[in-house]
């Protein structure tokens, strides 16, 4: 039996978050598009959007950039108050995203925010951006977000969702040395879960028009709505990822068998699933939410900013060291589950422990 796998891709993490020469795609031809919304919170422009996002989603990365395509990027949006959604990602140790979208108040409008940041290398960076453009009908949604202060000539990003398909697409000036902001990236997912995030839902009766953050004076005297830092918070970030509401974290130690010497060099996949992985040989991969690459000798991590619910947690070791599981790299043989209470943390164990035939 062949266990392939994958998943973890080095840059897809950052690709909202990185900064990367065509037109900018406006809402299809037929259908309506508002950009302006009236002083009251019942006006939410984006509103929308806070529906039709949640659930787990799976599908390829097509990017123009240097980073390249990729054949799968997993995102796991679920409410975490009653006006928020949000998805936490990481690669390694060094590289990660967080996303959110959230209501503020601006320029005396309601409208949805959209928020993207995380490390690259270490590096922090975050970018705000308002709805700007909605075009909704029955089956077809059309949202485009674009830079608070210098609009869609710096950065935007549109999403798209169609029955059970959510594709989204950034664009940039590439840090201000375009006139235009060009293609960066466009992601093409299915929903492959719907469950995960209903205890979210009903939790917080969501979604609720009410008030995130007000924006009305965050911006004055500066020049972008992006925040850079070499390392922690970015100063001046008007609502870092630590002030983020309801959100855990989980600790994952694992262990290798000692039927062999792990090589240091090596990689070890974390990976965190709402449902079993695996029953006997036959693999669910739609409820994967979250999922680390490491060293095979770091023997720990920290999922953080994650979702309340319950998980299992497994472990694998790529014994040859091609980048994915198959004959005769390690996994753990039996889940690991656990709960996660909201704004807790929590220490699961997971072994490696069994050989791929």
């Amino acid at each position: 039996m062949k266990f392939i796998y994958f998943l973890l891709l080095f840059p897809v993490l950052f690709i909202f978050s990185c900064e990367n020469k065509k037109s900018p795609q406006e809402a299809p031809l037929g259908t309506t598009t508002s950009g302006v919304t009236g002083p009251s919170i019942d006006n939410t422009l984006g509103f929308g959007i806070l529906n039709k996002i949640k659930g787990i989603w799976d599908g390829p990365v097509n990017s123009t950039t240097g980073l390249g395509s990729y054949p799968e990027w997993i995102v796991d949006f679920r409410p975490i108050s009653e006006n928020q959604i949000s998805a936490k990602n990481e690669l390694d140790t060094l590289n990660d995203i967080f996303m959110s979208f959230f209501i503020v108040k601006y320029n005396n409008d309601y409208k949805v925010a959209f928020r993207n940041g995380g490390s690259f290398v270490g590096m922090e960076r975050v970018s705000y951006f308002l709805a700007d453009s909605v075009s909704e009908t029955g089956t077809f949604s059309y949202y485009r977000f674009s830079e608070i202060l210098k609009g869609k000539s710096r950065a935007y990003t549109e999403v798209i969702t169609k029955n059970d398909s959510l594709i989204i697409k950034s664009y940039t000036n590439k840090y201000n040395t375009q006139t235009t902001a060009t293609p960066h990236m466009t992601w093409l997912s299915k929903l492959q879960d719907s469950t995960s995030c209903q205890s979210a839902i009903s939790h917080f009766s969501f979604p609720v028009k009410s008030l995130t953050k007000d924006f009305s004076s965050t911006f004055v005297g500066q020049t972008e709505s992006i925040y850079y830092a070499t390392s922690g918070v970015p100063a001046g970030d008007p609502y870092p990822e630590t002030a983020q509401p309801y959100l855990g974290k989980t600790t994952v130690n694992y262990s290798h068998s000692t039927s062999y010497t792990p090589i240091t060099s090596h990689k070890v996949f974390l990976l965190l699933s709402t449902q079993p992985l695996y029953s006997g040989t036959t693999l669910n991969l739609k409820n994967r939410s979250r999922y680390v690459i490491l060293t095979a000798n770091d023997l720990q991590f920290t999922f953080n900013y994650m979702h309340p619910g319950t998980y299992y947690a497994y472990a694998m070791y790529d014994a040859d060291g091609n980048g994915s599981i198959n004959s005769g790299d390690w996994f753990s043989a039996t889940s690991t589950p656990f709960t996660l209470g909201a704004i807790s943390t929590t220490t699961v164990n997971a072994a490696i422990n069994f050989q791929v035939p």
